[in-house]
């Protein structure tokens, strides 16, 4: 064993396999996914329009998995926790901007007002709008609310926005954004870039300094 002049053995040089331009490689990886996650919630939300839980369920998972795999890559929880905000903003983005652009896109958007309430067990936290339109016609799709403090009460009078192809669930005309949902799906998935860039360079600035990396996700890679 060489030892230095002071008793100490010499830190040990990183691997080949920790040099800068693998960890560009690793970081540049980390940051596609992110956008290959956020793209593949938005592209089943597209194609499961009406079953809003198909999206939801797969999206979950999937955020998730890409939050523990950045939380793991380094041992670094606070880096998943700091990951979980995005995710959020991903996942809503996701899920919500195909309904919104396509009632954006074919909806038809009429005035109606409220004068009926349905409730499917006095528990529930669903709550079903009954809306006539301005001409007297009942509509057959109520206004569904999901929540125990709907903002709307019978005799309320608004816009609806809904799909004539009956595919899409009619949604107060105020609350569709497409836009915004837009803004938040990008905005989630720079922030997961961000925070997947600098995980890689944390790893790697702590295996440069001979800092105990032993049993990092990114050492199988």
């Amino acid at each position: 064993m060489t030892l230095t002049s002071a008793g100490r053995r010499p830190p040990a040089r990183p691997p080949v396999i920790w040099s800068t331009a693998g960890a560009f490689g690793r970081a540049l990886g980390l940051a596609l996914l992110a956008w290959a996650v956020a793209g593949t919630i938005a592209a089943l939300s597209y194609l499961s329009l009406g079953f809003i839980g198909i999206p939801i369920v797969a999206g979950t998972m999937l955020g998730l998995g890409y939050i523990l795999l950045v939380m793991l890559a380094h041992r670094a929880s606070w880096l998943g926790l700091l990951a979980f905000l995005p995710g959020v903003f991903v996942l809503v983005g996701a899920v919500q901007y195909a309904p919104e652009a396509a009632l954006e896109r074919r909806g038809v958007e009429e005035r109606v007002t409220i004068v009926g309430l349905d409730k499917p067990s006095p528990d529930s936290n669903r709550h079903l709008f009954e809306l006539r339109t301005d001409e007297g016609r009942l509509l057959d799709e109520p206004l569904d609310y999901q929540g125990s403090s709907p903002p709307y009460e019978i005799g309320d009078r608004l816009a609806i926005i809904r799909d004539p192809e009956g595919t899409v669930p009619l949604e107060d005309a105020e609350k569709v954004d497409s836009a915004g949902k837009r803004g938040m799906l990008i905005g989630g998935a720079t922030g997961w870039s961000l925070i997947a860039l600098y995980a890689v360079r944390r790893g790697h600035v702590r295996r440069r300094r001979g800092q105990d990396t032993t049993g990092d996700v990114l050492d199988l890679f």
